[in-house]
Formats: structure tokens, sequence, C-alpha cells
């Protein structure tokens, strides 16, 4: 049964695999590439920076918030990401939300992504979160749906970009 847990450097192998499933999800997954990642110790500081990322007086790149960083893993095998981010600027208003995630393709359509979002949920409302914004693209229906099933209002579409209200004080899917 996968499960949520905090980035961890036990699962640099699968991490990497997974990054290499999708052309371009390292970019997404990490500032680097794959083959920088690929050291152990740059990944180290990359789970050392994740975790890091919580705390309100780390150091981060303009635009960005704090924000609580989760693995989707089954066993030692990484399966996807969530980020949970503590509050909106202007941009996550616009786009991202407060929650975001990526599934690695070998996984996807076997309910991960519901899962580990449903998962979210209580941790985004421990955070003061509630209700929590969330985007998807307009063609994805995929997430449209787990969005939906949890109880996300429709707030209104941004180009190609959908945004939802998300309750994270109760799962309506239970």
């Amino acid at each position: 049964m996968a499960d949520l847990v905090p980035a961890d450097v036990r699962f640099h192998r699968s991490f990497i695999e997974a990054a290499r499933e999708e052309p371009g999800a390292a970019s997404y997954l990490f500032t680097g590439d794959e083959s920088t990642l690929a050291d152990p110790d740059v990944f180290a500081d990359y789970v050392a920076m994740l975790r890091a990322d919580e705390l309100e007086t780390s150091p981060r790149p303009d635009l960005y918030v704090p924000g609580t960083n989760l693995w989707w893993v089954e066993g030692d095998r990484f399966i996807g990401r969530l980020a949970i981010r503590h509050r909106l600027n202007e941009r996550l208003r616009t786009g991202g939300g407060h929650i975001g995630y990526w599934i690695r393709p070998s996984e996807r359509r076997r309910g991960h992504a519901g899962a580990a979002f449903r998962a979210a949920l209580p941790r985004a409302h421990r955070l003061g979160i509630d209700p929590a914004l969330v985007s998807c693209d307009a063609d994805n229906v995929g997430s449209r749906k787990i969005i939906e099933s949890t109880g996300g209002v429709f707030e209104r579409q941004l180009g190609e970009l959908r945004l939802y209200w998300v309750p994270t004080g109760s799962d309506p899917s239970l």
C-alpha cells in the first residue's frame, strides 16, 4: 500500500528512474537535471532543501513560499510527489494554487494521484489551509475528476487552467 512520506534519500534510485520516465520531469521535480541529481551528494542536498522548505526562515527564490514536499511511495519505490504551498501569492493565486502533484508515467491511471491528493488534504488542513486552491489544465480530465470528487468547487478558468477550491477539513469521498 502506498503512503505519503517526507522526502528521503533512500528513494534516490527510484526517484531517478521516475524522472527518466518522462522527458522534462526532472525540471519539474528538481531544478537541475538527471545527471546532476544522479550524484548521491547532490540528491542528499536536494532532499535536505525540500525538507527545509517547510520553514518560513529558509532561503528560497523570489516568488516562492514555504511548502511541505511529500513523496507518494510504495515500499522503496518512488511513485510521485506532492507539494503543499503554505500560502498563496499572486503567482500561485492565478496558477499552481496550494497543492500540486505529479505521478510517474508508469504508475498513472492506477488511482495513485487521487489517493495521494486525498491523503494530503488533512495535512493541508493542519497547516491552516481550508479551503485549498488547486488548479489543473482544462484538458486534464483525470485531475479534474480527482479535484471534483474531493469536493472541489470550480471558481474560474484562466486560459487553459481551471481553478478550484477544495475543502481540506473532511474528505467527502470517504
